[in-house]
């Protein structure tokens, strides 16, 4: 009975440990700043036409909700869901991400994709339902719900896919780390930072590419209404094409 012999000239089903390093840094290159300013562009839309949610820095909610409590007034239903609902949507991602069975810069992409679609379900939901007629109401609520889940798998995906990545989204740290490094780049004297130079010119680009993006989803808000959903679901696009 003839035996099969192997063929040595196969691709392999994974990438060799080259290539998904080089993936790898591509992904940190391009991605964090289009990222960036996809979640600045969402997060000041969703707070100008959502009830003054937060679907980005979903942290910032649970300031409004206390501030609302003490002060009085009642505090929207979606920023109250805003951080449970983010819990369970990225656990919901890391699920996706097992049952793709991939891992670095492979998984990107089918999580990038999964982005996009939750982005145009705003949209589309959006477009429809008009929520930004009635912030406090059931479709505000409902549309919140899609984009801090979308939110939520871009956060899921940075963690997963580009570990390396800083944050794309909550600024704080990265402004902290641009101060420093510019700080150590200007010191005469050995720098308290590694590589500041590199640190510096990351961390800034992307404070300023959520500020364009905060710039930009408010100038469309006000021109577009609620089709300025439209602009973060273009980037989103092209970060499934540039990846």
């Amino acid at each position: 009975m003839p035996m099969s012999t192997p063929d040595f000239g196969a691709t392999p089903p994974w990438p060799s440990p080259s290539e998904d390093a080089s993936a790898l840094a591509r992904s940190e290159r391009r991605l964090p700043p289009l990222l960036s300013v996809i979640a600045g562009m969402v997060d000041v839309i969703g707070y100008l036409s959502l009830g003054k949610l937060f679907t980005a820095h979903v942290t910032g909610n649970l300031v409004v909700i206390a501030a609302l409590l003490v002060r009085g007034g009642p505090p929207n239903v979606a920023q109250i869901l805003a951080v449970p609902v983010f819990i369970v949507a990225v656990a919901a991602v890391w699920l996706i991400a097992k049952a793709a069975n991939r891992r670095g810069s492979a998984l990107a992409r089918p999580l990038l994709l999964v982005q996009w679609l939750l982005l145009t379900c705003v949209l589309i939901f959006s477009v429809i339902h008009d929520p930004a007629a009635n912030p406090h109401g059931l479709m505000a609520g409902a549309a919140a719900i899609i984009a801090v889940s979308a939110m939520a798998c871009q956060f899921a995906l940075l963690r997963l896919a580009v570990p390396g990545a800083p944050s794309t989204a909550v600024m704080t740290g990265n402004v902290t780390n641009t101060v420093l490094a510019l700080l150590d780049t200007w010191s005469r004297s050995q720098p308290l930072l590694e590589v500041s130079n590199e640190r510096l010119k990351t961390t800034g680009t992307l404070v300023v590419a959520f500020f364009i993006g905060c710039v930009a989803g408010a100038a469309a808000v006000s021109v577009l209404g609620e089709w300025a959903w439209s602009l973060p679901v273009v980037l989103a696009g092209a970060a499934v094409a540039v990846r």
